[in-house]
């Protein structure tokens, strides 16, 4: 029975019976990248991008941190499976039972009321994708990235994964190989878009990968708010998401990218976001990270021009079952840089939420300033939390401040709220809101009343 205040589980943990029209085998071959490829009707350079990544991630190791991956098998995993359903820009002609699952998740409503264009992705491909008329009046692109390797191939080509090369690490490596599905927009010199942008992502099938591509182009003077929104209900068998979001934000040009990022609990997440900032640019990152079972992410700025700017704010939950390896990385590469980190994590019911980041200053970048947080908030006796905050700074005019703080739910506090009527789960989830809120507040209305409820429904659930 649901308690007042939290939501239903069941709006998320649910699945539902829907057609294909191609499934791949198993595992990650070459002949199976292959057929994807000329299915999908691809240029031929990007099958050779395709083969060059498959390559690299054979000759790649697991990176020698983060979350142990020994229990998932990646010759089990699905890696390309197509709806029965054609990309459709009216929501109506959507496949009845993948409308009902995007219903369910509230995605048409909010795409009426709150933002400019939606994109929703059913397992590998992009089933809808709209954008309001008015924009594509200004230029504004924004398209699946099938659709924009095409119609915009050599600007696609410019920027494809060169933010975050196949080399990079095993997982981009797979990503490059056999990524599907996922958001192009490329925003005009000048233009601000008024309303943010959305893509929503959803699993369906156990034993799955998600490998969604995310290329975001803000041109000179540009501004642009991207959310992104993730779930998969749960199975028995592992699931895989390894996506990417690459970002370009160009002089004087603004992205703000936030994201709430709800996989379920048997789920690995191996993500990878970076963005490359040019002279007086802004990023921000706002990130919520709740689902998966194991999570390695951490979103990286990397300040390229004179005046660049990066802000990283991100929450981090590790429940029962969970490790959580989640930090950010800034490097400062030009003078006068600027960037600000504010991460906080709770763990609780034997969660382990472990924050790794990076600051680097070169040599170059004199006269830059940096700001770095890390709080960690323990709600029993039974979870862990750990910091490691790396800070290199190859210059003396760089301005560099460090905090790090882990404590446990204060007794006091909860006793106090607890005589003032709350229960006891009532109590922590009011003091883990106070907590979230710099954080949470900096997501539109309806995601950080989201945001508020899930963390609700997770504490009730790990204090039984």
């Amino acid at each position: 029975m649901r308690k007042e205040g939290l939501i239903d589980s069941t709006r998320f943990d649910f699945s539902s019976d829907s057609r294909y029209r191609f499934v791949s085998e198993r595992g990650f071959r070459e002949d199976l990248i292959i057929d994807v490829s000329k299915r999908k009707s691809e240029p031929e350079w990007m099958l050779h991008k395709r083969l060059e990544s498959l390559r690299i991630f054979n000759s790649l190791r697991d990176p020698g941190f983060g979350v142990d991956t020994e229990s998932l098998d990646l010759s089990r995993i699905i890696s390309y499976l197509s709806p029965d359903a054609d990309k459709k820009r009216s929501w109506d002609d959507v496949p009845e039972e993948i409308r009902e699952t995007f219903d369910r998740l509230g995605i048409p409503e909010a795409e009426r009321e709150s933002f400019a264009g939606v994109g929703a992705q059913y397992d590998s491909e992009i089933v809808y994708q709209n954008i309001r008329r008015e924009l594509e009046g200004l230029g504004i692109v924004f398209l699946d990235m099938e659709t924009a390797v095409k119609e915009h191939s050599e600007l696609v080509r410019r920027y494809f994964m060169k933010a975050v090369p196949p080399g990079d690490h095993k997982y981009a490596a797979l990503h490059g190989a056999v990524w599907s599905g996922g958001s192009f927009v490329y925003v005009p010199k000048g233009v601000k878009v008024p309303l943010p942008l959305q893509a929503y992502f959803r699993m369906n099938v156990g034993g799955s990968g998600q490998f969604e591509h995310t290329l975001i182009i803000a041109d000179e003077g540009s501004d642009l708010q991207f959310i992104e929104g993730c779930s998969a209900p749960r199975f028995n068998d592992l699931n895989l998401h390894v996506g990417m979001v690459e970002i370009f934000v160009l002089n004087k040009a603004r992205v703000k990218y936030s994201t709430i990022q709800n996989w379920s609990k048997n789920t690995f997440n191996l993500n990878t976001k970076r963005a490359i900032v040019e002279e007086d640019g802004t990023i921000e990152w706002i990130s919520g990270s709740l689902g998966s079972l194991k999570t390695m992410l951490y979103p990286t700025s990397v300040l390229k021009g004179r005046g660049a700017r990066a802000e990283h704010l991100g929450i981090t939950y590790a429940g029962p079952g969970q490790q959580m390896d989640i930090g950010s990385k800034v490097i400062h590469l030009a003078p006068e840089t600027s960037s600000l980190v504010d991460a906080r994590s709770i763990s609780a019911g034997g969660g382990w939420a472990f924050y790794r980041g990076l600051l680097e200053i070169s040599s170059r970048a004199k006269n830059s300033r940096s700001s770095v947080r890390c709080t960690a908030l323990m709600i029993d006796n039974d979870s862990r939390s750990d910091t490691v905050p790396i800070i290199e700074v190859m210059n003396d005019s760089a301005e560099i401040g460090h905090e790090a703080r882990i404590g446990r739910l204060g007794e006091d506090e909860i006793y106090y709220l607890m005589s003032r009527g709350l229960s006891e789960s009532e109590a922590k989830a009011m003091i883990v809101r106070g907590f979230m809120e710099p954080v949470s507040r900096q997501f539109p209305v309806e995601y950080a009343v989201e945001l508020n409820r899930l963390i609700d429904m997770e504490i009730e659930s790990s204090i039984g």
